[in-house]
């Protein structure tokens, strides 16, 4: 049994933008298209994430290069791949064609400027994470707590999401900027985060984070990096499982997801190593869940919470 995947988070572009390398062929690619299509992926969210190491200018540049490589290597008639600008479109994707919707994760270079949220809003993102790890004009992240939480500028972006049914995304955030996006945000999601009761690092989400999440019906899409799965040399799928069976037994099932964060981790879960291997989790999950459970696992939660 297979099914349908929707998966809200790849670093593919990032890995476009620091490869010398430009042809689909010649770059190994965990989300390839290739591997999508064997994995059962129907709709794939692209990153767009610049490097703290930047410069201001060089970062802007770095942000329209994968906007750039989105569209020559990803969203292209031959490939099938259809670029998602609105949430409506996915239920509309033939057979054969995957859906690519585009999401920042770090607004570091918008310098502070509302003009480039508008900007690339016009690009057709739809989910925007306001950090990455560090802090910027609009909020703290979760390696840099400054103590401000969300900023005036990061709320005039909240604002904006809210008005034009974007995702506001808490997976880097500090402490306070989460619970900041909690009262302002009217669209909420984690897109790549597991259970922090199970694994103690600081981009995990706490059991009280959890439970906020599931009082704003806001999706928490676990994520397949093993350093946020077990303190383990080896990390398996069954580990990656409890997560979810910890989330499922704080009332979350309904809101579950997977963002996978492939081509943006540099270790990997045993038998989940690329895009290709999805259905080895789902296959996996089937021995303890209802094939509803799975399916909504899957995709289904995330069309049911979706802004609509």
């Amino acid at each position: 049994m297979t099914f349908p995947i929707i998966d809200l988070h790849c670093d593919v572009l990032y890995k476009y933008e620091n490869n010398t390398r430009t042809s689909q062929s010649s770059l190994d690619l965990d989300a390839s298209i290739a591997n999508l299509r064997a994995g059962h992926v129907k709709v794939q969210a692209y990153a767009i994430f610049v490097s703290p190491k930047l410069t201001k200018e060089e970062k802007r540049k770095s942000a329209l290069n994968q906007i750039y490589y989105f569209f020559k290597h990803v969203a292209r008639p031959e490939n099938h791949v259809v670029h998602i600008t609105a949430w409506s479109q996915i239920t509309k994707l033939k057979d054969h064609e995957i859906g690519a919707f585009l999401t920042i994760e770090g607004v570091d270079f918008f310098q502070g400027d509302i003009k480039i949220w508008r900007v690339f809003r016009r690009f057709g993102v739809l989910n925007i994470g306001l950090t990455w790890n560090g802090s910027n004009e609009a909020a703290d992240g979760v390696e840099e707590n400054l103590g401000r939480g969300i900023t005036n500028f990061g709320k005039e972006i909240i604002r904006l999401n809210n008005e034009h049914q974007i995702l506001t995304d808490v997976s880097h955030l500090s402490e306070k900027s989460f619970w900041n996006v909690i009262e302002h945000a009217k669209y909420i999601i984690a897109s790549h985060s597991n259970a922090k009761a199970l694994c103690s690092h600081r981009r995990n989400l706490t059991n009280h984070q959890i439970l906020a999440m599931i009082q704003k019906k806001a999706q928490i899409h676990v994520v397949y990096y093993p350093t946020f799965i077990s303190s383990e040399k080896v990390v398996y799928i069954k580990d990656l499982i409890k997560h979810i069976d910890h989330i499922c037994s704080l009332g979350g099932k309904g809101f579950i997801g997977l963002g996978s964060d492939f081509d943006g981790i540099d270790s990997k879960v045993f038998n989940l190593e690329t895009a290709a291997q999805h259905q080895n989790l789902l296959n996996e999950l089937l021995k303890y869940y209802s094939e509803e459970d799975v399916r909504g696992f899957a995709y289904q939660n995330f069309l049911n919470n979706c802004p609509k």
